[in-house]
């Protein structure tokens, strides 16, 4: 059985906007095994100079990591960044009362930055506005991007590091609205403080970008009337605000879980309308973006919550979530609905790198590994360049318990001097195909790679990454599925059920 047939009209001048290199951003927070085991390792047989795992450093550029925000996440709330500055001998241990874990120090500020300089990541930073405030918030801009002269530029260069690193991208804080956030503040507060904070930093340099908090999620109470109070105090100052947004399959809902990526696209609709209502009662021409800067498939059900956290010390193993093919089918569905938002969407941060929700697994003193939930992302980073194509979509639609009716198809599309890539999700449990027109235009696709959904519970361990890749990864079978004549106006591909599929090829107008 075949659903019916979708349509997708492409055409090289209709554009959503550019795709900026930064939607394929991660996370790195210390939590759990992200930092400790997971980028840095002293000992481990691959690690480097500086301690850091060459192995997972490898996987990072192969996955296309372009920027990592850093130090988090809720563990910032409470982080005193000096403390972890100068010599690591003389940094003391401390309680961090996000995730109830002793926190060594050992990685800090610069150790960060200059892993991210060496990877050639660019960094995002967070700066602490739940303890903290406005000093401190413009101490380590100074540390950070300070020529010599002051103190904490001068305190950079006596511990070690001359140059400025030139951060550009910086986080007011994180999630201030959720009641797990130390510090937590109402909207009124917190935009006051993100204000003060923001202008006094832009007073030490005026050429960084500013992420402001949006609400923590869609389902939050205060939704909407937080990003008006926030942005009506910040709304001069800041370039982006914040969206954070995690999926995961309930009581076996796999429909609803499959059409994930619309409980995105309307998130980032209702954000996007709350920001530009704010510029219009301001009669602002400024336009603020989304830094959607943290984003993943995560098992929420299967964490007991922060507060049920013995504490513990020596990176403990929180939030390691091992996944499907089904789960990687998400992701894809996921970066589709990015790429859509091309436009509104120039900062996006997978959450997060490595062992915590991650593409990326490693065992101490072992081997590192790609999650299945890795090909989709590294897919997309490698494909996805130049502008997103303004598409349309026609397709049948499936009913879903938690989002109502979904389309069965999605698909994105960019084009970078000729070369195009189109990225298509098959929802539904049966194949489809999908017509592909391009009037006006000559479409080749000459390769393809695509993910499979599987029905198989996941199993911790490589061997199991390995044996849903084998099945469900691999490269699309382009001359079987994929049929069009060279001076055809149209292209069909047949997609098989609940799958991602990614093609490239070249897309050339007549001349």
């Amino acid at each position: 059985m075949q659903t019916s047939p979708a349509r997708v009209l492409l055409h090289p001048d209709f554009t959503v906007g550019t795709v900026d290199r930064r939607l394929f951003g991660s996370f790195v927070e210390h939590l759990g095994r992200a930092v400790y085991t997971g980028i840095h390792e002293p000992g481990h047989p691959t690690a480097d100079g500086h301690g850091f795992r060459r192995d997972v450093a490898d996987l990072t550029r192969e996955l296309g990591v372009t920027t990592v925000r850093y130090p988090g996440g809720n563990f910032v709330s409470n982080y005193r960044w000096e403390d972890a500055v100068g010599p690591v001998e003389q940094r003391k241990p401390f309680l961090d009362l996000a995730w109830r874990t002793v926190e060594p120090n050992v990685v800090g500020t610069d150790e960060f930055l200059q892993w991210a300089e060496r990877e050639g990541i660019q960094p995002m930073m967070a700066v602490n506005l739940g303890t903290r405030g406005v000093e401190e918030a413009v101490a380590l801009l100074e540390y950070c991007n300070g020529e010599a002269g002051t103190r904490w530029a001068d305190l950079r260069i006596a511990n070690g590091r001359e140059k400025p690193y030139d951060v550009k991208l910086w986080c007011l804080g994180n999630e201030m609205d959720g009641p797990w956030q130390v510090g937590r503040k109402d909207a009124h507060e917190y935009g006051k403080l993100a204000r003060n904070a923001g202008r006094a930093m832009k007073q030490v340099d005026p050429s960084i970008e500013l992420v402001a908090c949006g609400s923590s999620s869609m389902e939050m109470p205060t939704f909407g009337e937080w990003e008006r109070t926030v942005l009506e105090y910040t709304y001069d100052l800041v370039d982006h605000i914040s969206m954070h947004a995690y999926y995961h399959e309930v009581d076996g809902d796999r429909a609803s879980f499959l059409g994930s990526g619309t409980a995105m696209d309307r998130f980032i609709e209702r954000v996007a309308a709350s920001a530009d209502a704010v510029g219009a009662q301001s009669r602002s021409d400024k336009r603020i973006t989304i830094s959607f800067d943290e984003w993943n498939v995560w098992y929420q059900s299967r964490f007991p919550g922060e507060d049920n956290l013995p504490i513990q010390k020596d990176a403990p193993r929180i939030i390691e979530d091992v996944y499907s093919g089904l789960d990687a089918v998400v992701v894809g569905d996921l970066l589709v609905t990015l790429l859509n938002h091309a436009d509104r969407v120039p900062v996006a941060c997978l959450a997060q790198l490595v062992n915590v929700i991650a593409p990326i697994m490693t065992e101490p003193g072992g081997e590192a590994w790609r999650q299945p939930t890795f090909h989709p992302f590294a897919t997309t980073a490698r494909l996805a360049q130049g502008d997103a194509l303004d598409l349309r979509v026609s397709a049948p639609t499936i009913t879903t318990k938690a989002h109502g009716e979904v389309p069965a198809v999605t698909a994105a599309a960019t084009l970078a001097d000729g070369a195009v890539a189109l990225f298509l999700t098959n929802r539904s449990a049966e194949p489809v195909e999908v017509e592909v027109a391009h009037l006006g235009a000559a479409l080749e696709i000459a390769e393809g790679w695509s993910m499979t959904a599987d029905h198989e519970p996941a199993v911790v361990g490589p061997e199991h990454a390995e044996k849903v890749t084998a099945e469900h990864w691999g490269e699309f079978d382009v001359a079987g599925r994929v049929a069009g004549d060279a001076g055809a106006s149209s292209t069909t591909v047949t997609l098989p059920p609940e799958s991602w599929t990614a093609l490239s090829g070249t897309l050339t107008s007549p001349k």
